[in-house]
Order: structure tokens, then sequence, then C-alpha cells
């Protein structure tokens, strides 16, 4: 980890960039004139992204108990299960905050303490005689993150190409090389040994490079975008078997969200920025979104995913609708549990506080540096409406047990001879399977 030394335009991060042309009207209240947030800095040599807050700092942690569900725990288990793999331990120490011990054992005590605890008063109780919370530095070295949202969505689509559908997802090319503990690309695999720097997307594309290796055919260049960003998608093939595909891969080139591009070239004022606007835009002029999207250099790769593993962030496991965070691997521990104190929409549009415990089980590539954070909101049109809604300052708290509390709390046995996580499954239909995924930006 840099810093502390130890994966895609999802529906926001495909309007991504718009938080450094927005004011975030409705998130905070300015009382002078601001210079732009830079919610992309990156950690000075050292910094830590965390910082332990004295008790009489700690926020109020009994809040997000009065609002938990069932899906915080099965979020929990899953995180618990990562732990019980030998991979994990590679992730840490995280230094200056955490060993492996700490943060497993963390994942261990919160469920526990959330099982056991009878009213807020007794939950709060023990989170403080048992546990640390360390906020975030944010972006400004005073907490500030921004939030955006992201989702796995549905579109109809062909294992061959037809009329209908004529524009590919790839699959992973054999050259593709990436980091094998974090999964950041590093180039392409030249014939002399050498890594060099892929070509952009429009190259890519114009030059037909991975043609012979199409995973499936969707109806629009927009569809394929949108699928890269988010990193994963539910396919409804013609004979409405369900056909599921997740991130494998991404070229080394810069990331730029489709958002920020139509704003700046006067297309959709920020005010009316969203994944509806933009797909309004496509309809009304496919031929201007195209070159904007090529701005967006990086380019995805897909594998067909079990749909009992769909989606799935980057600890390998699938991810929790509202209960799992993406943040960058490079400055957060991960598999832990995380306190969300930011504002979310309801389907109405209406703003709401979204103060919740989730666990850091993904990543991102327009998640990167300690100001940024992504909420999973699930699956289809609904879950699209409430990400591309997700676009507010807050700030987040990682808990980590004291150390003397780590060895009260050891893996469970079964979860300390857990198999391997769950891979891409070969390329075959998942009839009747349903489940939730995510994008250009993922890392796993």
């Amino acid at each position: 980890m840099q810093g502390c030394s130890p994966r895609p335009l999802r529906a926001l991060a495909l309007i991504g960039s718009l938080a450094f042309f927005s004011a975030l009207a409705g998130c905070k209240t300015e009382e002078a004139p601001a210079p732009a947030p830079d919610y992309t800095r990156q950690l000075g040599p050292g910094e830590c992204a965390l910082r332990k807050l004295d008790p009489s700092e700690w926020p109020d942690v009994g809040a997000p108990w009065r609002v938990r569900d069932p899906n915080l725990t099965q979020a929990l288990d899953r995180s618990i299960t990562w732990f019980g793999l030998p991979s994990s331990k590679t992730k840490f120490p995280f230094m200056q905050v955490c060993t492996w011990d700490q943060a497993a054992a963390s994942a261990v005590a919160f469920k526990q303490v959330l099982q056991d605890s009878k009213d807020e008063a007794s939950f709060v109780a023990a989170l403080k005689q048992n546990f640390d919370v360390w906020q975030t530095v944010g972006w400004n070295g005073k907490g500030v993150v921004l939030f955006t949202g992201y989702y796995s969505p549905e579109f109809k689509g062909s294992l061959k190409q037809t009329g209908e559908f004529k524009y590919p997802l790839y699959k992973r090319p054999p050259d593709l090389v990436t980091d094998p503990n974090n999964g950041e690309p590093k180039g392409r695999a030249a014939k002399d040994g050498s890594v060099k720097p892929w070509p952009a997307r429009k190259e890519l594309e114009d030059s037909q490079a991975f043609k012979g290796t199409e995973l499936v055919w969707l109806q629009s260049p927009l569809d394929v975008y949108i699928a890269q960003v988010n990193g994963s998608a539910k396919i409804i093939l013609p004979d409405n078997s369900t056909y599921y595909v997740g991130y494998a891969g991404k070229t080394d080139r810069p990331y730029k969200g489709l958002g920020a591009s139509c704003v700046e070239a006067g297309l959709i004022p920020k005010d009316k920025l969203s994944l509806s606007a933009i797909v309004a835009l496509y309809q009304k002029d496919p031929a201007k979104v195209q070159e904007l999207i090529w701005k967006n250099e990086s380019y995805v790769f897909f594998a067909t995913y079990d749909g009992n593993n769909w989606p799935s962030g980057s600890l390998g496991f699938k991810v929790t609708e509202k209960e799992t965070l993406a943040t960058d691997k490079k400055v957060y521990p991960q598999g832990g549990v995380v306190l969300v104190d930011t504002q979310s929409i309801d389907f109405g549009g209406k703003k709401q506080r979204f103060m919740k415990y989730m666990l850091d089980q993904d990543t991102g590539g327009a998640i990167q540096a300690p100001g940024r954070a992504d909420i999973y909101m699930g699956v289809g049109p609904a879950a699209e409406i409430l990400a591309g809604g997700q676009l507010c300052e807050g700030t987040m708290y990682y808990l980590f047990l004291k150390p003397d509390a780590v060895s009260q709390f050891p893996l469970p046995a079964s979860k300390k001879a857990a198999a391997p996580a769950a891979k891409p499954a070969t390329a075959t239909k998942q009839k009747g399977l349903k489940g939730p995924a995510k994008g250009d930006d993922a890392n796993k």
C-alpha cells in the first residue's frame, strides 16, 4: 500500500468527474467561495489515509445500528470467509493502522457484537470497550470524501453477432499484464519480454484489435460502455436465459468520465446531468456521444461468471446491495467494517441521510485516492436510479479492534479452511439464476 505502506463509469462514475464541476448543491453549505475540491488528491510520502480518533471525537456509532438490515450480516460473512483465505494475508499489514490478525478479528468481533447486542446502548458499549475508530483524512485532510454509486446493469444481448446485436464485450487478452496482488494494469507484454503501454480506446476499436475474442454481443456502443464502467452486466439472451459477465481486467490508459465530457462539450448542463440524460443524448446524436466515449482511453475486458457469485468484488466474493463499499485499495485496508456518513436519494429523487455500516469489499479504476468511494446499489433499473443520483460529500470511519482484544475473536474454524474465492465460470448460460456487478474502474 502506498502512503500507509502495507476495480468502472458505474452509474455515477460514468458521470464521474462531474464532481469537479459541481458545487454539490444540497450536500453542504458553503460560507464563502472555495477552490474546486480535488477528490483525486493523492497521499503524500508517508501520509496515511486514516487517523485514529480520540474517544471524544467518535461519531454517533449507535445511529446506524437502528437502520441495520439482514444484508449486513451476509456481507460480514463474505469478508470473514475472505479473511480465511491464505491470500488475504498478502494485503496486510496496513502500516500505521492494523495487522492481518487485527483486521480479521475485527470482522468477527463486529458480527458477534451485532448479534449479541439487545439494544442500541449495549451495542455502543461493546464497541467502545473493544474497538478503535479511524476516520478517513479525505481529499482535504479534514475527512471529506465524495460518495458516488454503482450498480449492475441489465441488457439484452446475444452470444452470436446478429443484425440487432452488433457490439461486443471482449475476453481478456493473453498479453494484458496486471499486478498479481491488486490487479492494477501494468501494460501490454511485447514479444521481446518488455511491457509497453496499451493503445487508447479509439485505436483499439478502429483496428479491431480483439476480433475473434468476443464474449457476448450487445445492442449499442453505449450499452458496451456502461457495462465497462460498471464492470459487470446481467444479459438476457434471445431464448430468455440469463448470462452473467464480470470484470476480467483493463488496459493501463487513463479514465475520463463520460458525464464530465458531456458537460465540458456543453451538451448537458451540469445541474441536469444524469445517466438518463446521457442516454437521451445518445439517442439524439449517437455519433457525438461516441466521440466523447473515445475520450475515455481505458478499455475493460470480461469473463463469464456463475450467477451464484455475481457480481464479484475485489475480494473475489459477491458484493452486497447497499452494504458493499468500493475504495482505493492502495490507501484503504480491504475486508473491514466501515461506517459511511453521507446522503443518498430515494426513488423520488429526494435527498436523505445515508449513515450505515458497510464492508470495504470492492474497488475501481475511477475510485482512486482517499477522497473517493463508491456505494454498490444493486441490480437493474431500480438500482440504476439510486446509483445515478448518488453524488454527495460525506465522511467514513473504519472500525478495528484494540490490539489487546484481538485474541478473543479468532476466525471460525470453517472460515480458516475456506475454499479459494470463486473465479469466473466457464462460458455457459446460467438459466434461471438471478443476482447482482461492477467496471472500468474495477481492479480485482
